[in-house]
């Protein structure tokens, strides 16, 4: 993409896909916003996630969707990360949240 009077090229990345994958069992720490908190609209969801798990078998073959209840993180596949990567510094990070594969 071009954006008019720079020079640099910019990439878009739009995820429109919303999928229930959080697997809380394997996450470090859930938090949970509560029914007659400061939020109540937000009652139910994520308010924040240590050590984020999901479980790629619910990730309906997805490669860059928000997570339902927690759309605060941006997942990509591992082949979405790699081209990203391969662009240079966007000022992003990566953290796995699915286990690395035992290749014993």
């Amino acid at each position: 993409m071009t954006v008019e009077g720079e020079s640099e090229r910019y990439f878009v990345v739009n995820a429109i896909k919303v999928v229930d994958a959080i697997d809380e069992t394997r996450c470090r720490e859930v938090h949970h916003y509560d029914e007659g908190g400061a939020f109540p609209e937000y009652a139910g969801e994520y308010r924040w996630i240590y050590g984020l798990r999901i479980d790629p078998a619910k990730t309906e073959g997805a490669q860059v969707f928000r997570l339902k209840k927690f759309k605060t993180a941006l997942i990509v596949s591992e082949e979405v990360k790699d081209a990203l990567e391969r662009v240079g510094n966007l000022g992003v990070s990566f953290e796995r949240v699915t286990e690395v594969p035992d290749l014993h």
